[in-house]
């Protein structure tokens, strides 16, 4: 299989967008969890022990709501901007 854009079939394009899309989700979703811990770790644990208080249990639980509902709404604002980037193809 050629690499040569002008040299690519339909499928060939669409198979490397979908492969180029499953990583991105990939390393999207990994970016999350990342993101995520961290914030709400340093959000919610002023001074890290053995366990979590339950206040710092409801903090991280719902900072985490925050962050996946902010996540989200990015996601499908992204979403929709590939679409539209495809359909102009």
């Amino acid at each position: 299989m050629s690499l040569e854009p002008g040299k690519l079939d339909v499928s060939q394009r669409r198979q490397i967008m979908t492969t180029v899309q499953q990583q991105l989700a990939i390393q999207m979703a990994q970016e999350l969890l990342q993101k995520l811990s961290d914030k709400c770790f340093k959000a919610c644990v002023p001074k890290p022990g053995g366990t979590l208080s339950s206040s710092e249990q409801k903090c991280i639980g719902q900072c985490s709501d925050r962050y996946m509902e902010a996540w989200n709404i990015v996601s499908r604002a992204y979403g929709e901007r590939i679409k539209r980037e495809q359909q102009r193809q």
